[in-house]
């Protein structure tokens, strides 16, 4: 298997072909950690780290390179099998929750990747519960990068083709610094891309710009692979 990752898809593919006794070629773009790259080979994964900053900057060499040697690659980012898990699973599950909770569900936030999570999100909630639920991307602001999300214009597939009420960009620098205050006022460390989702909300309550109900954040992954974007800001 080939894949062009920014480490979580890798990982779970990783571990999957440990399982399957598969073999796993991960391509990651320059901006993936150090420690992300080692958790891919812990795993057993053979990984190629280019110097091209975004993981859509490499799919099309990926492309190449597994037909030219007779492997499959998955692609997560034109893959449909992508917006039909989380629209299956994903989605389902976190409907389940907001109704086992009695939830006044009024919005949910997530960061854009793929597009995959938040297109099936979106077009799971509005044409289950319409308009009343809104959807919120978060994206890296315009010349930055945070690991794990991407800007809409870089190119992505499902995102165009469901309704999505906002778009809201933010610093890398927020980002991490959101990480870091969730670490110490509830214990919990998550991922950068997860930091920005909460600074997106944060800075959308402030500003007043959210009806009063209940709102839905999604934070896909754990804050340890980031750990040394985060060495400055606590240094």
């Amino acid at each position: 298997l080939y894949e062009a990752t920014s480490t979580n898809t890798g990982i779970a593919l990783a571990a999957m072909c440990a399982q399957y006794g598969r073999k796993l070629k991960a391509f990651i773009p320059s901006t993936v950690s150090k420690t992300g790259e080692i958790l891919l080979k812990i795993f057993g994964a053979e990984v190629f780290r280019s110097d091209k900053p975004l993981t859509v900057d490499i799919l099309s060499d990926v492309k190449r390179l597994a037909e030219k040697e007779g492997a499959l690659h998955l692609n997560q980012f034109e893959n449909d099998a992508n917006f039909e898990a989380h629209l299956r699973f994903t989605a389902k599950e976190l409907d389940l929750q907001v109704r086992s909770r009695n939830l006044n569900l009024k919005g949910i936030i997530a960061g854009i990747g793929t597009s995959g999570h938040l297109s099936a999100l979106s077009f799971y909630f509005k044409n289950k519960y319409g308009d009343f639920v809104k959807v919120i991307g978060v994206q890296p602001a315009g010349g930055t990068s945070i690991q794990g999300i991407r800007r809409i214009e870089s190119g992505m597939k499902w995102i165009h083709m469901v309704k999505v009420d906002r778009v809201f960009d933010v610093e890398p620098a927020e980002a991490a610094r959101t990480v870091i205050e969730i670490a110490r006022s509830e214990g919990i460390l998550v991922g950068l891309s997860s930091g920005a989702v909460a600074h997106a909300i944060k800075m959308l309550c402030s500003n007043g710009e959210l009806e009063e109900g209940d709102y839905v954040l999604v934070f896909p992954d754990h804050g340890f692979k980031y750990v040394e974007q985060l060495r400055s800001y606590i240094e």
